[in-house]
């Protein structure tokens, strides 16, 4: 059985709704994956980190970024409590405007 991947755009639409407008916004995106949700929010978003715990899937999503996105998307191997302890410094969660995750619970 195969996962269909929301080809009507259900799922892109109540994350607008619920997060109102990603343009200009400094996304954390918790638990990206391969990118999949990430492509279909990032043109609008003025920069985006994505954390996964999973090295593979992340190694996916590094090679699919979108060439025009390259600057403003940085993917990250960690799950969120590694992601808080080792790059707090850098990155504090005060830096972004938005948290969002979806498949992630």
């Amino acid at each position: 059985m195969s996962v269909l991947l929301d080809p009507p755009g259900n799922e892109i639409r109540a994350l607008l709704k619920a997060a109102g407008s990603f343009q200009d916004k400094r996304v954390l995106e918790i638990g990206c994956g391969d990118g999949r949700l990430t492509w279909l929010y990032a043109h609008q978003a003025g920069s985006i980190v994505g954390i996964d715990p999973d090295p593979d899937r992340i190694q996916l999503a590094q090679r699919s970024v979108p060439e025009e996105l390259r600057q403003r998307v940085q993917l990250i191997g960690a799950d969120l409590d590694e992601f808080y302890q080792s790059w707090q410094t850098q990155l504090p969660l005060e830096r972004f405007d938005l948290a969002i995750l979806s498949w992630s619970l």
